[in-house]
């Protein structure tokens, strides 16, 4: 399983309940049509970061690099509801960060070094 998360600022004039329920409506889609796995959203509590975190975090699971392509794939599609419900959640993001995480030390990796 691999983790890909966004640390996400909305801008100023969004509202957080709006931009919570366009990203449900958005990550429900991609979990129907199997392109991810589960996902959660938190927000940065008191206030309490440094600098570099942004507000909002996005965790979205993922088995691996596939089928994170077929997440990016079905959001290009040109399909006028896959568009609306990719542009809600945008049209209210200022900025977003991503990286994509792995558990570690992975399966595969864990085995290798057990043969060193």
């Amino acid at each position: 399983m691999n983790v890909y998360c966004c640390m996400i600022t909305l801008k100023d004039d969004a509202k957080a309940l709006l931009f919570a329920k366009a990203l449900e409506d958005w990550m429900g889609h991609l979990q129907s049509k199997g392109v991810i796995g589960p996902w959660r959203l938190m927000r940065r509590k008191l206030n309490l970061a440094a600098d570099c975190y942004r507000d909002f975090m996005l965790e979205i699971e993922v088995e691996g690099l596939a089928q994170l392509d077929d997440a990016f794939r079905l959001t290009g599609q040109h399909d006028d509801d896959v568009a609306q419900m990719h542009r809600a959640v945008n049209d209210l993001i200022a900025t977003a960060e991503f990286a994509l995480y792995r558990p570690y030390p992975d399966k595969e990796r864990a085995e290798r070094m057990a043969l060193l």
